[in-house]
């Protein structure tokens, strides 16, 4: 009688089984301190909207990899921390989007100065803005860049709003696996 019981309950009672879908959630992996003030990546796979506080930028022309080692020499030269997210400015080229000009971001606007650095560095201090964002974990590919962008899109048309423009932040680098990369595509609404 007890077994006949046991077994009851078990068929009656819905039975939880964990199982493994291969899904990660995604979650931001950390590298470097973000800039005094800066909001967390995030949430994930949808848009919110964020303000930004006033920073200071170290800005190159470019996207490439090139751009990247121009600015590392630079906050090296100056002794000027790292922190994440690198910035880059994004812009439509046909049916695509582009990465235009990247920036290392300073802590605060005490740190260093602002003007040139030679002829491929400008530092320049960035004013508040708020934006549009969409975050997202996995490679900066052109179709999460265009998957992000629509969404923009989408939310800009739902509010009766223009892009002024676009960036995107990587917050990873070489450290992190490319599949626990964040990134954010962003559009700017106001600055002030």
């Amino acid at each position: 009688m007890h077994k006949l019981l046991i077994f009851l309950f078990l068929t009656a009672t819905p039975v939880c089984i964990a199982q493994d879908t291969g899904i990660e959630k995604p979650s931001y992996q950390s590298e470097a301190p973000l800039p005094e003030g800066w909001p967390a990546p995030g949430p994930y796979d949808q848009v919110s909207e964020k303000t930004y506080p006033k920073y200071r930028a170290a800005v190159t022309t470019g996207g490439s990899g090139m751009s990247f080692w121009t600015l590392f020499s630079h906050i090296k030269k100056k002794e000027i921390p790292m922190t994440a997210p690198v910035e880059m400015k994004m812009e439509n080229k046909g049916e695509k989007m582009e990465k235009v000009d990247m920036a290392f971001l300073y802590q605060n606007t005490n740190v260093g100065t602002t003007g040139p650095d030679g002829k491929k560095v400008q530092v320049k201090d960035v004013e508040t803005s708020k934006v549009l964002s969409y975050t997202w974990m996995g490679a900066d590919s052109k179709a999460k860049i265009s998957e992000a962008k629509e969404a923009l899109d989408l939310e800009l048309e739902k509010r009766g709003l223009k892009a002024q423009s676009f960036r995107m932040l990587g917050y990873n680098g070489p450290g992190t696996p490319r599949s626990k990369h964040t990134y954010e595509l962003q559009v700017i609404l106001t600055s002030k």
